[in-house]
C-alpha cells in the first residue's frame, strides 16, 4: 500500500527469546492515506497509480484487482482511553457516507429502489434476528421474525391468488435464490426433466442449471427480448420423451421483456405436454411487483398451471439490504423438506440462516404503502420511462421501451467514464435505464442533458458514427445514420 510506512510504525520486543515485530497504529497518518476521496461529481472515480496517472477499470478474469481498501488493522493497547480508533473509524464511515450520497444521485442503471426511510425499525436493529429453517415452523432459537415474514408472504399469495393452505414460501437472502429454489422445486418434482429458459433470461437461470448438473435448452427470443414460442415449440418436440421445466421472465434483465405465459403455456399443451408433464417457474424479479398494478398486462397468477414465482424485495419494493419473496405449491416442497432435530424445525430452504431483519422492512413497508401506494409508484415509473424513451427518440438516438416496461433500452454511451458515473448496465451496444419510483424527471433531464452534450463531442468528427442498434431493438427503433435516412 502506497505511503505504508508513513501510517506504521515498527518496533521489536523479545518473546520467547526471539525478535518478533510489533505494528503500533498511528491514527493520524491513516486518515488521509487509507480514506478515498468522495466521488466528483463528474462521476471521476478511477484510481490513481504513483505515477500521478489515471489508471483504467479493466475487467480480469482469473485475478482479483484490489483497487482501494479500507485495512484491517490491531488496536493499540491504550485505545479504550484516547479513542483514537473510534474516532478514525468514525471519520472512515463518515467519508464513505458522503461517497454513497453522491454515486446515489447518479444512479439508473440498475433496478433499485433508492426512496425509502426505514428509520422507525432502527430500534430493531441491536438484535441478532435469524429466521432459520422453515417459517412456519418455529425452531428453539427465539429471535426470529417468522410473524412478520408469514404476514408478507400471505401478502404475496393474495396477490397471486393461491390460498393459504395451498402454498408454500419463505423470504430470500436475493433474487437469485429465489430462481434457485424456484428451479430446484422443479427438478425435484421432474428429476428426468429438461429445463428450458429464453437466452435473455437472468444469469442465475444457468447457473442453476449448472449448479443442479440439469440439462438445459436456451430458446431464442424476439427483439422485443420475450421468449420466441416458435422455438421454443421446435426444442420441445425434440425432446417430448422428457418433461419440461420452464422459467418464465417476468421482466428480462436488460430489455425489460415480459415473456407470454400464456402462450407458453398453450405451446406446451399443443407440444402434448399435459400439466403434469411440466413445472413452470416465474422470474418475477422486478415486475413481478408491477406487472399486477399495470392495466391490461396479463396475470401472474397460481389459479394458472405454475409452480412457483419469485420476486426481489431490495427492488421495486425498496428494502435496503438484498432479499426477496418465493412461493411455491405445498404440494411440491415435501420433496425438498427434511427435519432437521439441531433446529427443532424443518427446512426446505437454498440457504440455513436467513436474515430476520428483511421480513421487518417488507411487512414495514407493504403496511405503507399497499395496493394503491404501489399502484401510484408503478404509474409513476412507467410515465417517466415513456417521457425518457421519447426525449431519447426526439434528440436522435436510438431508443426501445417494451410495453409493460419501466426499462428504457438505448444506445451504449462511448465514452466509458460516462457510463460508471451514471451506473449504467451495458451489453453489446446497448445501455439501459430502469426507472424506479427514486428516479425523478429532474434526474432524466440532467441525464438526457449531459448525454446530448457528451455526443455532441463524440460525434463531431463525420467519421465516428452511433452504432447502429436496428439488430438489437429494431430498425423502427434505431436512429442510427443509415436508418434515420430510411425513415
Amino acid at each position: 500500500m502506497v505511503g505504508t510506512s508513513a501510517v506504521i510504525e515498527s518496533m521489536s520486543s523479545a518473546v520467547n527469546g526471539k525478535e518478533v515485530a510489533e505494528v503500533r497504529f498511528d491514527p493520524t497518518a491513516v486518515v488521509p492515506e487509507l480514506v478515498p476521496a468522495v466521488v466528483k461529481s463528474e462521476g471521476v472515480d478511477a484510481a490513481v497509480n504513483g505515477g500521478g496517472e489515471e489508471q483504467k477499470r479493466e475487467i480480469v478474469l482469473g485475478r482479483n484487482i484490489h483497487t482501494s481498501s479500507f485495512s484491517v488493522t490491531e488496536p493499540d493497547a491504550d485505545d479504550d482511553s484516547t479513542g483514537d480508533k473510534e474516532a478514525y473509524m468514525a471519520s472512515v464511515l463518515a467519508r464513505y457516507r458522503k461517497t454513497l450520497t453522491d454515486r446515489t444521485k447518479y444512479h439508473l442503471g440498475y433496478p433499485y429502489n433508492l426512496d425509502f426511510d426505514y428509520g422507525a425499525l432502527t430500534q430493531l436493529q441491536h438484535f441478532s434476528i435469524n429466521n432459520l429453517g422453515d417459517p412456519f415452523i418455529e425452531s428453539n432459537y427465539g429471535v426470529h421474525s417468522r410473524q412478520f415474514e408469514v404476514g408478507v408472504l400471505d401478502w404475496f399469495a393474495r396477490l397471486w391468488d393461491i390460498e393459504k393452505d395451498e402454498y408454500w414460501g419463505y423470504i430470500t437472502n436475493c433474487g437469485t435464490e429465489g430462481n434457485l429454489h424456484g428451479i430446484l422445486v422443479g427438478r425435484e418434482v421432474f428429476p428426468e426433466g429438461i429445463l428450458y429458459a429464453s437466452k435473455e433470461s437472468h444469469y442465475s437461470i444457468f447457473k442453476a442449471a449448472r449448479m443442479y448438473r440439469m440439462e438445459c435448452e436456451k430458446v431464442g427470443t424476439l427483439l422485443t427480448g420475450e421468449i420466441d414460442c416458435a422455438d421454443f415449440k421446435v426444442k420441445l418436440l425434440a425432446n417430448k420423451d422428457k418433461p419440461a421445466i420452464i422459467n418464465v421472465n417476468i421482466g428480462t434483465t436488460v430489455k425489460g421483456a415480459v415473456d407470454d405465459l400464456d402462450l407458453v403455456i398453450k405451446t406446451l399443451e399443443d407440444c402434448g405436454f399435459s400439466h403434469d408433464r411440466f413445472y413452470i417457474h416465474c422470474d418475477g424479479a422486478l415486475f413481478g411487483l408491477m406487472m399486477p398494478f399495470v392495466k391490461r398486462a396479463p396475470k401472474v397468477t397460481f389459479k394458472k398451471p405454475i409452480g412457483s414465482v419469485s420476486v426481489s424485495g431490495h427492488k421495486f419494493v425498496g428494502c435496503p439490504m438484498p432479499c426477496g419473496v418465493q412461493l411455491t405449491r405445498l404440494e411440491h416442497i415435501n420433496a425438498l423438506s427434511s427435519n432437521v432435530e439441531y433446529l427443532a424445525s424443518r427446512d426446505a430452504t437454498i440457504m440455513g440462516s436467513r436474515n430476520g431483519h428483511a421480513p421487518l422492512f417488507l411487512w414495514y413497508t407493504l403496511n405503507r404503502k399497499g395496493y394503491k401506494g404501489f399502484q401510484k409508484e408503478v404509474q409513476k415509473c412507467l410515465r417517466n420511462a415513456h417521457y425518457l424513451k421519447d426525449r431519447l427518440i426526439g434528440a436522435g438516438i436510438s431508443a426501445m421501451l417494451n410495453e409493460l416496461s419501466s426499462t428504457v433500452v438505448f444506445e451504449r454511451p462511448k465514452d466509458e467514464e460516462f457510463v460508471r458515473k451514471w451506473q449504467l448496465a451495458c451489453e453489446r451496444n446497448m445501455a439501459h435505464v430502469v426507472v424506479m419510483p427514486s428516479v425523478t424527471v429532474d434526474k432524466l433531464d440532467n441525464f438526457l442533458d449531459e448525454l446530448v452534450e457528451a455526443r455532441s463531442i463524440w460525434y463531431k468528427d463525420e467519421d465516428v458514427k452511433p452504432p447502429c442498434l436496428a439488430s438489437d431493438i429494431g430498425s423502427k427503433n434505431c436512429c442510427c445514420p443509415q436508418h434515420r435516412m430510411i425513415s
